[in-house]
């Protein structure tokens, strides 16, 4: 029993369906139409070149000795309160600017370190560091 008309032969669909592809060409066309003036309108600049080398200048640190007896070391040499003054400010205009690590030792007044503290801060010195031994 069949409902509707059909043949019995099944045959196989001999041309391609052309729709899809058409479908398919016209969009690639509209997208190409729409990028290439983009594409062409390209403002042409001269940038400027820079070289990748790393900057080796590292600053230079000094180190600020405070013995117990409140004496000033400069790198490991003996120097007075005024003498401090002109080498922090002598330091502080030095580019680049030098770190300063304070080394006090643990007998001395608080106010010796403080004091270079103070002035080094007043001088400009920007990098300030304390130095301290590891507990055992």
């Amino acid at each position: 029993m069949a409902f509707g008309t059909q043949d019995d032969t099944d045959e196989v669909m001999n041309e391609i369906n052309m729709t899809p592809l058409v479908d398919v060409m016209l969009v690639l066309l509209i997208i190409f139409i729409i990028t290439v003036p983009v594409m062409k309108h390209a403002v042409t600049i001269d940038l400027p070149r820079a070289s990748n080398q790393p900057q080796d200048a590292k600053p230079e640190t000094i180190r600020l000795s405070v013995d117990a007896t409140g004496q000033y070391y400069w790198n490991e040499a003996p120097v007075d309160d005024a003498g401090l003054a002109l080498q922090l400010q002598a330091a502080s205009t030095r580019v680049p600017q030098p770190e300063l690590h304070i080394r006090g030792d643990k007998a001395v007044r608080y106010e010796r370190v403080a004091g270079a503290m103070a002035l080094a801060q007043k001088t400009g010195i920007k990098k300030i560091g304390f130095i301290t031994e590891p507990t055992p």
